[in-house]
């Protein structure tokens, strides 16, 4: 017996098909895209900054973020007289962070001019990324904090990323620990809320330090110190 689909039991397929290809026109033009990737930074911007990053007019920055609101790809809030716009969220960011993965593995897809520096370590929304966060995952798998699948740190990982001073929230609503793809290594570094919480300490601790305005992260001389007493990784 054949099942013929009536209209009513398509529509939810129809309906899931329709946002999707909604939410994928809000991120086909490339000044939303630019705004997009600079929220990526995991900090609060103004329509006026976001208008200079995407090297458009105010006006249509306006009816950009308009877009971005709308799609629910960004959030707006309100300080006094001031509005501020952010990434909705943490699967928002890692939905961006897939895409870019996938456009650096576009065979057509042109050089990329991502200076080296971004390349080395930037913010992943709130989590570290770039070759230095690649690296301490794969430290961190090789000497068994980790799960094999990176889903989670082990009894052995908790106790040493405790000892370092990172403070894990285990009653957080977002995975607690996970594998993100990194676009530019094409390999994993740490996300979830234990990427967040390691990173958290780096800035705490001033072994980092973030460019105003830029996804771009610095390691300081401390930093260096730290990071090859704790992953064993040497920083030139």
């Amino acid at each position: 017996m054949n099942l013929v689909k009536t209209p009513r039991d398509s529509e939810p397929d129809d309906v899931l098909e329709t946002s999707m290809a909604t939410v994928a026109s809000a991120l086909s033009e490339p000044s939303r895209v630019s705004i997009l990737c600079a929220l990526m930074d995991g900090r609060a911007w103004t329509a006026t900054e976001l208008s200079v990053v995407a090297g458009i007019a105010a006006s249509t920055a306006s009816g950009h973020l308009n877009r971005l609101l709308s799609n629910g790809l960004i959030i707006c809030l309100t300080q006094g007289r001031h509005r501020y716009y952010s990434l909705a969220g943490h699967h928002i960011a890692g939905l961006l962070e897939n895409l870019m993965g996938v456009s650096m593995g576009t065979p057509k897809a042109p050089v990329s001019s991502t200076p080296v520096c971004l390349r080395y370590a930037r913010t992943c929304y709130d989590h570290l990324a770039g070759e230095l966060a690649v690296s301490i995952y794969e430290f961190m798998l090789h000497e068994n904090w980790l799960a094999a699948d990176g889903s989670e740190l082990t009894l052995a990982g908790k106790r040493h990323v405790e000892k370092m001073g990172v403070v894990l929230n285990s009653r957080t609503r977002r995975k607690f620990c996970c594998p993100c793809l990194d676009w530019s290594e094409r390999r994993f570094h740490l996300g979830g809320d234990a990427g967040s919480a390691l990173f958290t300490l780096f800035l705490q601790k001033e072994w980092v330090t973030r460019t105003q305005g830029y996804r771009e992260v610095n390691v300081t001389d401390s930093g260096r110190v730290a990071i090859y007493r704790l992953f064993k990784l040497k920083i030139t």
